[in-house]
């Protein structure tokens, strides 16, 4: 089996620039997952790979944030043969939809394609705890923290990488005047 930072290499996923990141820290580095969940056996492998890390740990559901993780968090759950469920902002706070609502002291693994600050995952985790829930932990493809855990409980990544990342009040590829790009929009947009 290749490395899992490989895959994503082959698949081209790694790009380099200047990328707005969805966290609004800026990096010359952006991991475009798509382009390996367009392929469902390298993001069920992907998945199956992260899941064995938690092997003997009690998950009832597999939640992850809409739109970006959706793929994941399906992938997970169905490595860890549980139900899979997202939660998306309603008027800017997280929520579970209809038909996917989750029931007091499930055992819930917040699910994350990427993280960096864990913001998204963390408010959604937070929905998933006013619902009667429990968090047991968190999982994410990758990891771009630089080690730092954001989370109280515990979290497992596939991939571990660390580019620079910067506020955009000292980024040098601002100062060097290279174009900003947000990859998360549609037509990957300057910013």
């Amino acid at each position: 089996m290749p490395d899992p930072l490989q895959v994503l290499e082959d698949a081209q996923a790694v790009l380099k620039g200047h990328f707005l990141l969805a966290s609004g820290l800026h990096s010359d580095t952006y991991v475009q997952k798509f382009r390996i969940f367009q392929h469902p056996r390298v993001a069920e492998d992907l998945a199956r790979r992260l899941a064995a890390q938690w092997s003997g740990t009690p998950i009832d559901t597999v939640a992850a944030p809409a739109v970006g993780a959706i793929v994941f968090g399906h992938e997970m759950a169905r490595a860890l043969g549980t139900r899979s469920v997202f939660l998306e902002r309603k008027d800017g706070v997280f929520a579970t939809r209809v038909g996917m609502e989750l029931a007091k002291g499930e055992k819930v693994l917040c699910a994350e394609d990427v993280v960096t600050t864990g913001g998204s995952v963390l408010e959604m985790a937070k929905a998933v705890e006013a619902a009667g829930a429990e968090v047991v932990g968190f999982a994410a493809l990758l990891d771009r923290t630089g080690g730092k855990n954001p989370f109280a409980q515990r979290f497992e990544a596939l991939i571990r990488i660390s580019p620079p990342q910067y506020p955009a009040e000292a980024c040098p590829l601002c100062k060097a005047g290279l174009a900003l790009t947000k990859p998360g929009t549609k037509q990957g947009a300057k910013a």
